[in-house]
């Protein structure tokens, strides 16, 4: 019984190398599918009538990581994984019971990987591979895109990305863009830091909320305090609240 193959490669010159080399070594390998991105795979491997033993499959990828195929839907294939060195993706895999070929592929790292993947009963063990990775495996989170300000008769869309910082003031919360707009928003700041990204936006102390390209500088002061040097400047004192310090300066370096 032909062994079927599917081939994750977005490099197109990649992908028909490999397609070459197994039709060459290994005649009871049959592909029947390929894609160059995590959006057609999946498309792929929801098809009810497709169906593959073993995926080769390439990390970086057209629209972003491979991993991101885990995530959205159940591979019930075996995995052989395809990259550049790297010795963190490397652990990920091992973690995960993935087998890996090192680029450039040669066919005798090839035979070996094969024979590894023919012995081997181990399926993906898909939590394993995100905590090396530091993912989980839950859907990812959509943040906002942009804010609707109402005022008087007008209403105004605020992008996300145009957003510097938002505060509360006595008792009024204030938005406040790249261009210095600033507008009085009703939206409280705890629901608002749920709905921005943590990756971009920081909650510096229970009064603000600051992104991270509005930081023009950072002054230590007594006490382990922060002080914030904003873009644009802000109309109070900008400080990072003291049990925020450390969580603050992680952020920073991600």
């Amino acid at each position: 019984m032909a062994v079927k193959v599917m081939i994750v490669e977005d490099e197109i010159m990649a992908q028909k190398s490999l397609i070459r080399t197994l039709t060459q070594n290994f005649p009871d390998m049959e592909v029947v599918g390929t894609s160059n991105s995590v959006k057609s795979t999946v498309s792929w491997l929801s098809e009810p009538e497709n169906h593959a033993d073993v995926i080769f499959m390439d990390v970086e990828l057209a629209d972003g990581e491979c991993f991101e195929i885990f995530r959205q839907i159940e591979v019930k294939a075996k995995v052989i994984m395809t990259t550049a060195y790297d010795s963190y993706a490397i652990k990920a895999f091992e973690a995960g019971s993935i087998d890996y070929l090192l680029k450039p592929i040669d066919a005798t790292a090839l035979q070996r990987a094969v024979a590894r993947c023919r012995m081997s009963e181990r399926q993906v063990d898909i939590e394993a591979l995100m905590k090396a990775i530091g993912r989980n495996t839950s859907p990812k989170k959509e943040y906002k895109e942009r804010f609707i300000i109402r005022f008087n008769d007008r209403i105004v869309p605020v992008p996300t990305a145009e957003i510097a910082y938002v505060y509360s003031e006595e008792k009024t919360n204030y938005l406040i863009t790249f261009k210095g707009d600033k507008y009085i928003i009703d939206t409280s700041l705890d629901v608002m830091v749920e709905e921005l990204d943590p990756e971009k936006f920081f909650r510096i102390s229970r009064g603000c909320i600051l992104s991270m390209n509005a930081i023009s500088s950072i002054i230590k002061q007594a006490g382990s305090r922060l002080k914030i040097v904003s873009k644009p400047d802000a109309p109070f004192e900008m400080t990072v609240s003291r049990s925020r310090v450390d969580d603050f300066l992680s952020w920073l370096e991600r």
